[in-house]
C-alpha cells in the first residue's frame, strides 16, 4: 500500500528530501477529495498552498469576460499546481477544478513549503527546474495559439497525451481538450475526423489511438 509519505517522495518537488522534512510535509499536509467539477480555489482567492494530484485529473484555467473557459493546464496524478502562488504569497492567478469524477489532491501549504526549501537545496533546485519547465510549457502554449492551426494544435497535443498519461483519463473530454487548445468541441471533433482519415489516428471506442506517429509528427511540424 503507497503511503502519504511513499507518494510526496515520488513527486519531482521532493526528490531528494530528508526523512524528518519528509515526516514533517506529510504530517502538515491535507488530503481533499473533490468530484467533477467541483471548484477547488477561484482566481484572486488568497493561496493556501502548493496542490499534488495523487488520483484523477484537475484543469487549471482562466474565464474571459463571457465566461469562455481556457484551460491552462490539465494535471494527471503526481503533477503539482498553483506553484506560483504557493511560492510567492500571492493570489491564485487561475481557477481550479476536477475533472474526473473524483479527484484526491493533497494541499501541501506555503509556509511548509517555504521552511523545507530554506532547509534543503536540492528541494531548492527542483523547484527552480520545476518552474524553468513551466516558463517553457507556457511560452510553448503562447507559440502554438499565435502561430499554428487547430490541426497543427491537435496533432501536438496528441503526441503529448502520448507521451504524459497525467494528460490522459476520465475527465481529459474533447471538450476539455478544445478549451485546451483554444477551439470548439465541433472542431476538435472535425479535425480527429480528418487525422482518421488520413491515417495518422484511429478510434478504439473513445480511445484516441495513434497510428502513424511520423505523419501526426509532420502534421505537428515537429
Amino acid at each position: 500500500m503507497v503511503t502519504v509519505k511513499d507518494h510526496i517522495r515520488s513527486i519531482l518537488y521532493f526528490e531528494g528530501i530528508a526523512e524528518d522534512e519528509l515526516a514533517y510535509v506529510a504530517e502538515n499536509s491535507l488530503m481533499r477529495t473533490f468530484t467533477a467539477g467541483e471548484m477547488i480555489f477561484l482566481e484572486g482567492e488568497p493561496a493556501d498552498g502548493l496542490w499534488i494530484v495523487e488520483k484523477g485529473n484537475v484543469k487549471v484555467f482562466k474565464l474571459n469576460p463571457e465566461g469562455g473557459e481556457h484551460i491552462l493546464h490539465l494535471c494527471g496524478p503526481g503533477r503539482t499546481f498553483n506553484d506560483i502562488a504557493a511560492l510567492d504569497g500571492g493570489s491564485n492567478p487561475a481557477n481550479a477544478a476536477a475533472l474526473s469524477p473524483e479527484a484526491h489532491v493533497w494541499q501541501v501549504p506555503s509556509a511548509v513549503l517555504t521552511y523545507v526549501l530554506t532547509q534543503n537545496t536540492q528541494v531548492a533546485l527542483n523547484v527552480i527546474r520545476l518552474l524553468a519547465m513551466r516558463v517553457r510549457s507556457l511560452v510553448g502554449q503562447i507559440e502554438d495559439l499565435a502561430l499554428y492551426s487547430v490541426m497543427v494544435r491537435l496533432a501536438r497535443f496528441l503526441l503529448k497525451q502520448a507521451e504524459d498519461p497525467s494528460l490522459s483519463g476520465p475527465g481529459v473530454t474533447r471538450t476539455a481538450i478544445a478549451a485546451h487548445i483554444n477551439t470548439t468541441p465541433q472542431t476538435i471533433s472535425n479535425v480527429l475526423r480528418s487525422l482518421e482519415e488520413i491515417g495518422a489516428i484511429q478510434f478504439d471506442r473513445h480511445r484516441i489511438v495513434i497510428v502513424n506517429e511520423n505523419l501526426l509528427r509532420s502534421i505537428a511540424m515537429l
